[in-house]
């Protein structure tokens, strides 16, 4: 009996696994920044498969300078969403985003962005020092690339002026109130085919919120991504901004940011688009009225090729900086797999 007892456990456990693993969602976030550890941190913990699709288009900063003087594709984005996806000690992923700040030669690095190059050397791929990396902080679910080759974005102002780099789009040096007309990738990028198997594997894909041109769309400009996203069967969601951002989305609606993503993205490469409702205290918004960035209006004119808009209090309570709240964003996310 004891025996029998033992096979059926097993046996019920077996069982239990296997309808736990149908249960389980592939959820692909595509994006960089900030926008995707807030997507991320707030999936983590319902047990999904979980990838990020990450932009290769950052210059700036650490990752500007170790892009050139390593010839390495951009580790900022990837060491975010590394962070983002980590079981790890919050030790660990303080010591991934830790920067250094006084003088020397490595002021500026985040400790992350040099351990990924110093892994990229040792190994000679990119892609094997996230997974090396992923391991470190025991990351569950993969970070990949959106693209092996390396490439530069370009922005085409109303006025006609081209704009190269990313980091030039997103600190503008041009009259930052001129509309973004056109972003183009020079030279051209072909998609990572493990970013096209996780969209076309995923059951839900989302485009985190963050800067619309410089950290966003560049993903789209990658040839195949675009194709990936409109043949996949998984639902579609794309997060709207919480504000706007000067020299990008200046006097953007929400309406505005959705067009933008449907141009991006083709018609019917998104489903559903999450808009926040919720408007922030004026105290908090000063600070960014500081810097030119106003919360982003949610217009009734939304409803844009086929999307359907979710309106929602997706905002985050606590702290100084305006962002998305991870946990009612990844409710919101969950629940469309509800959705017909």
């Amino acid at each position: 009996m004891l025996h029998f007892g033992l096979e059926f456990n097993e046996s019920s456990k077996m069982h239990y696994d296997g309808f736990m693993e149908k249960q389980r969602k592939n959820i692909v976030v595509v994006g960089g920044g900030t926008g995707v550890f807030t997507v991320l941190s707030g999936l983590k913990k319902y047990g999904h498969n979980l990838s990020a699709i990450v932009s290769m288009a950052d210059d700036g900063g650490s990752t500007g300078i170790l892009r050139e003087e390593f010839g390495i594709l951009p580790p900022g984005d990837i060491r975010r969403a590394l962070v983002a996806l980590s079981d790890a000690d919050r030790l660990m992923a303080d010591l991934f985003n830790y920067r250094f700040e006084k003088h020397g030669s490595v002021s500026g690095h985040s400790f992350g962005n040099l351990l990924i190059t110093a892994l990229e050397q040792i190994t000679g791929d990119f892609e094997r020092a996230i997974v090396e990396a992923g391991k470190i902080l025991a990351v569950r679910g993969e970070v990949i690339p959106v693209t092996l080759q390396k490439t530069k974005l370009h922005a085409k102002l109303e006025n006609g002026k081209v704009v190269a780099g990313e980091s030039n789009i997103d600190i503008p040096k041009h009259n930052p109130e001129l509309r973004i007309k056109k972003i183009f990738l020079e030279p051209r990028a072909k998609i990572n085919p493990r970013a096209t198997e996780a969209i076309l594997a995923a059951d839900i894909v989302v485009v985190r919120p963050g800067d619309l041109y410089t950290s966003v769309l560049p993903n789209f400009l990658v040839e195949g991504m675009k194709q990936a996203l409109q043949n996949t069967k998984a639902k579609r969601v794309y997060v709207c901004n919480i504000m706007t951002k000067h020299g990008e989305t200046h006097a953007y609606k929400a309406s505005d940011f959705i067009k933008e993503i449907v141009r991006y993205t083709g018609e019917g490469g998104v489903d559903y688009a999450l808009v926040n409702r919720e408007r922030p205290e004026d105290h908090k918004m000063k600070l960014y009225h500081q810097e030119y960035a106003y919360f982003v209006e949610p217009d009734k004119n939304v409803e844009t090729a086929g999307v359907k808009v979710i309106f929602g209090k997706f905002l985050r309570t606590s702290g100084s900086l305006l962002r998305h709240d991870p946990e009612k964003l990844a409710k919101a996310i969950l629940e469309l797999d509800n959705c017909n």
